[in-house]
């Protein structure tokens, strides 16, 4: 059996600080998988920028020319990670065997993808990269990010705990995923969804090499919102539930006011009249915004938006 052709998708947004001290390590690896048989030399790291502002984009066109490994596509706008992602996913869809999506900031640790690969020797359709510990995360970062993760598992979405996007997907679950037409995107749970035989491979995480972190909480937060909304309806059923409670406790006193009034013991409540319609003018305002947001996904994949357009390409005719 041939050695498989690896594809490393690596989404880029205004990277040119971190991009020349992690691009030569990631050609490094490559070529040492390469030489170790594990992939074969038609093997590529694809950047993909996902419209940036800086030199990202110059400097991935400087190093397409520099060596063959690097190729790089870049997308006529920024529309997010996960549309980046997604984007050089679908592209190197047809042209490998196997690809690994990884940041570009250097904190996941890239000798992780020799176990990868070997996984995929072993029959693995999917292998996620997880975090084995949070240590070099401030205790905010380390608290909200497994708060994240809770979180998305009690609302009802099916995610790998402790894993980002760090993972490999073979050519035929590649093809299952294309099938997925969601405009919101949400990769960590929509992988899980393909099915196949998967596995994980844990790794320490290092701090940020340089540049600065793209995801502040308010993105993270905007992440699980996505998340939840895209993949579960557990919100909407929690809002019936609480519905039929706060119905169940009026019902009672309004048993109680009537019970009250033939018993002749009724005290004027102002305060407490005024309390109850604000407590369910705030209820119904909530249940009304998660509504909302159920229905403005429906309104943009309705749509159906192209989720990504590449506007520029390091090869013409697609021999990388």
């Amino acid at each position: 059996m041939s050695a498989p052709t690896l594809f490393i998708v690596i989404p880029c947004y205004n990277e040119e600080e971190v991009l020349p001290i992690t691009a030569p390590m990631f050609l490094n690896k490559l070529l040492s998988l390469v030489h170790e048989g594990k992939i074969a030399d038609a093997s590529r790291i694809m950047f993909v920028n996902d419209g940036s502002r800086d030199r990202t984009w110059e400097i991935i066109s400087e190093l397409s020319r520099s060596d063959e490994h690097y190729i790089g596509i870049s997308q006529s706008r920024n529309r997010g990670h996960q549309n980046a992602v997604l984007a050089g996913l679908m592209e190197a869809r047809g042209k490998c065997d196997i690809t690994i999506s990884v940041d570009c900031d250097g904190q996941d640790d890239i000798n992780a993808m020799g176990k990868m690969v070997d996984a995929y020797a072993d029959g693995c359709d999917v292998v996620y990269g997880v975090r084995s510990s949070r240590e070099t995360d401030t205790f905010f970062k380390r608290s909200t990010a497994q708060g994240f993760y809770k979180f998305l598992s009690l609302m009802g979405a099916e995610v790998v705990y402790n894993h980002a996007d760090y993972r490999l997907i073979s050519a035929r679950a590649l093809d299952a995923l294309s099938e997925f037409h969601e405009v919101n995107l949400f990769l960590r749970g929509m992988v899980p969804l393909v099915g196949f035989k998967s596995t994980s491979v844990e790794y320490s995480r290092s701090e940020r090499i340089a540049g600065e972190s793209k995801y502040p909480l308010k993105k993270m937060i905007a992440l699980a919102v996505d998340g939840i909304t895209s993949l579960s309806v557990k919100p909407l059923r929690m809002i019936m539930s609480f519905g039929l409670t706060v119905a169940l406790i009026s019902f009672i006193g309004v048993i109680w006011a009537i019970v009250a009034a033939i018993c002749g013991d009724t005290v004027a409540g102002w305060a407490s009249t005024t309390c109850i319609v604000c407590f369910v003018g705030g209820v119904q305002l909530i249940c009304m915004g998660i509504i909302g947001e159920y229905v403005g996904k429906i309104y943009m994949e309705t749509k159906a938006r192209p989720r990504y357009i590449i506007s520029a390409k390091t090869w013409e005719d697609g021999s990388k």
